[in-house]
C-alpha cells in the first residue's frame, strides 16, 4: 500500500508531505514523494529546451531531497521525479505505476492560510482521479501524531453512492475514530429572528432527528464486518456554509471525508457543488472519495 504525495516543483512547501506522513504513521504505508516535471515535446527538442528541462529536474530533485530529509527516519519514503505532459496527468500516471491507494496534494497558494483552495492541478485531480485524493490546507504544518478521526460529511445523495460505507472502511483501515457530520445552511431569516424562536427550534430539531435516523440506517447497512456502531453523529447548521462547518468541533488529528457527486463517473472522484462549498471552509485536511458502483 502506498501514499503518493505530490509536491510542487516551484517549491510551494511541504504541506502534502506532512499530511502523507501523518497518514502513513497510522497505516504503515510507504510514501512516494514525487515532483512532476514537464516532459520534452514529441518533436526533437532544441538544445536550450533540453538544458532548461534538465535544470528544472535538478532543482526539483534538490527540493524533494530537502523536504524528505525533514521527515522522521522511521517512515518509508521513496523520492521520485516523474516527467509528464502536465502535473495532473503525471500524478494519475504515477499513482497507477506505484499502486497508490491515496494521492495527497496541497492547496492552491491562492487559498487562505489553514484553508483549502482548488488550483488548476487539484481541481483536475478531484474531478478525474480513480483513487481517493487528500488535500492539505495551505501551510499545513508537520504533525507529531497520526490521523485520529475521520469525519464523513453526510448527504442523502452521497450515501446512495456508498460514502458512509467507504468512510467506515477507511476508518477501520486507518485505526481512526469515525464521525458522521451533516451540514446545512438555513435561510438568514431563520437566524435573524423573523421566525419565532420556538418554531425555528422545532424546524431544526425535526431536521436533526430525521438526519440522525437516516444516518443510523446507513450505518446499519455496513455494520456487518465493519464497526460503525460507535460512530459519533454531529450536526452543523448555520446561516452560511462557513458558519455550518465551523459549528462542528475540529481537532489537529481530524480529516474531513467528502464523497463524489452522484452525477460523477463511477470509480472516479467528482466533486459536487455542496461538497465544494464545504471544502472551501474546512479547517482540516480533506479527502474526496471516488463514487462506488450502485449495489
Amino acid at each position: 500500500m502506498t501514499v503518493l504525495a505530490g509536491l510542487s516543483a516551484g517549491g510551494r512547501g511541504p504541506a502534502p508531505l506532512h499530511l502523507a506522513a501523518q497518514i502513513a504513521r497510522g497505516t504503515g504505508e510507504r510514501i512516494v514523494a514525487a515532483v512532476i516535471v514537464e516532459s520534452p515535446a514529441p518533436r526533437t527538442p532544441e538544445m536550450f529546451e533540453v538544458e532548461y528541462l534538465n535544470y528544472v529536474g535538478e532543482q526539483a530533485r534538490q527540493f524533494l531531497g530537502e523536504m524528505a530529509e525533514r521527515l522522521p527516519g522511521d517512515l518509508d519514503v521513496q523520492q521520485v521525479i516523474h516527467q509528464a505532459s502536465s502535473v495532473p496527468a503525471g500524478l494519475v500516471e504515477l499513482a497507477a505505476q506505484v499502486g497508490a491507494d491515496t494521492v495527497v496534494v496541497g492547496s492552491s497558494s491562492s487559498g487562505a492560510l489553514g484553508r483549502i483552495a482548488l488550483g488548476s492541478v487539484t481541481d483536475r485531480l478531484v474531478h478525474t482521479a480513480a483513487v481517493p485524493v487528500a488535500i492539505a490546507p495551505r501551510g499545513y504544518p508537520a504533525q507529531a501524531g497520526r490521523i485520529e478521526r475521520l469525519t464523513v460529511a453526510y448527504g442523502g445523495r452521497a450515501d446512495r453512492v456508498g460514502l458512509i460505507a467507504a468512510g467506515a472502511e477507511l476508518a477501520q483501515r486507518w485505526s481512526a475514530r469515525l464521525r458522521i457530520a451533516s451540514f446545512t445552511v438555513r435561510p438568514v431569516a431563520m437566524f435573524s429572528g423573523s421566525i419565532e424562536t420556538a418554531a425555528e427550534d422545532l424546524v431544526v430539531q425535526q431536521w436533526a432527528r430525521s438526519t440522525h435516523e437516516a444516518i443510523a440506517t446507513q450505518l446499519e447497512t455496513v455494520r456487518s464486518g465493519i464497526d460503525g456502531s460507535n460512530a459519533e453523529v454531529v450536526i452543523g447548521a448555520g446561516a452560511t456554509w462557513r458558519a455550518a462547518v465551523e459549528a462542528v468541533e475540529w481537532g489537529s488529528g481530524d480529516v474531513l471525508v467528502l464523497g463524489s457527486g452522484a452525477a460523477g463517473p463511477v470509480a472516479q472522484v467528482f466533486l459536487g457543488s455542496a461538497a465544494g462549498k464545504i471544502l472551501r471552509h474546512a479547517p482540516v485536511p480533506t479527502m474526496i472519495l471516488p463514487r462506488r458502483p450502485a449495489s
